[in-house]
């Protein structure tokens, strides 16, 4: 069993994009519940199955598979929670450490979500200056939400 340590961030500014170019991912939801969520992605030319378990702090367990995108793809278009999520990721490396950027479209557009992994709950991390606010411990920015509760129908 794999465990993931992430924390979760705003973006505050679009500086990110000059180094770098995103991949358009398209992922979807088979099962949200407390316990477990089991996720579909496809990112670019591979796809992949995902079971997360119910987090301990900011790190769970997690199990991640490749599958065949025609799979993939059918599972995203009749058998996923709707809507899909769809978002161009973009990855930058910033003093030893990878951060992944999502800039969600349609339904979540508006969004932008950076995460860095962490080897440990307790690791030090440099902030990039386009990083914002924290929003690790607030569960509406998790991707398993945005596909119940898109973005754009939340009231700020």
């Amino acid at each position: 069993m794999g465990w993931e340590t992430e924390r979760k961030f705003l973006v505050k500014d679009l500086s990110f994009k000059k180094h770098t170019k995103g991949i358009l991912i398209r992922q979807g939801y088979l099962s949200v519940n407390g316990d477990a969520t089991v996720r579909v992605r496809v990112a670019g030319n591979r796809a992949y199955l995902t079971i997360k378990g119910k987090s301990e702090g900011i790190s769970q367990p997690e199990f991640e598979y490749e599958i065949p995108v025609t799979d993939a793809c059918e599972m995203l278009d009749n058998m996923c929670i709707k809507p899909v999520i769809e978002k161009y990721r973009y990855k930058i490396e910033y003093k030893g450490f990878v951060w992944e950027i999502d800039e969600f479209l349609k339904e979540n557009e508006g969004l932008i979500v950076a995460e860095i992994e962490l080897e440990n709950e307790n690791q030090d991390f440099p902030l990039p200056d386009f990083i914002g606010q924290e929003v690790t411990f607030d569960f509406r920015y998790r991707n398993s939400y945005l596909a119940i509760h898109p973005y754009k129908t939340w009231k700020l």
